[in-house]
């Protein structure tokens, strides 16, 4: 079975902040991941990254964003885990609109470039 062919679109939308990407598609998974999972640690692991890179996503996300958008509690007793910021949920409903208002924009103008788009014929 062969694998389906990948969107001939791709939009991306990053907001960057003195260079460090502040919001992008990456970290909005992560931001997702977090409010699904109650745990920085458990999102990494559903995201397939390690804990470090999670840890440094959240990071620059809580530095750019001028109040944390992720808290998060110190294991023990209490079990400890993470959760969105009342800012975190700003961001991450303004990037998913962001997001949303970019790919109804883009739908005419890719449909046509689809349409001219060649074949590209394979080397013999």
């Amino acid at each position: 079975m062969t694998s389906p062919s990948p969107s001939p679109l791709k939009i991306k939308a990053q907001v960057y902040l003195d260079g460090a990407i502040a919001i992008g598609p990456g970290k909005a998974a992560m931001l997702d991941a977090v409010q699904r999972e109650g745990s920085i640690a458990a999102a990494g692991r559903s995201m397939g990254i390690s804990y470090r890179r999670t840890r440094d996503m959240i990071d620059t996300l809580n530095r750019c964003w001028g109040e944390p958008v992720v808290l998060t509690e110190k294991g023990g007793r209490t079990g400890g885990g993470s959760r969105l910021t009342p800012r975190g949920q700003q961001v991450l409903a303004a990037y998913r609109a962001l997001e949303q208002a970019l790919n109804q924009t883009a739908a005419h103008h890719a449909t046509v470039l689809v349409g001219l788009l060649g074949r590209v014929e394979p080397d013999i």
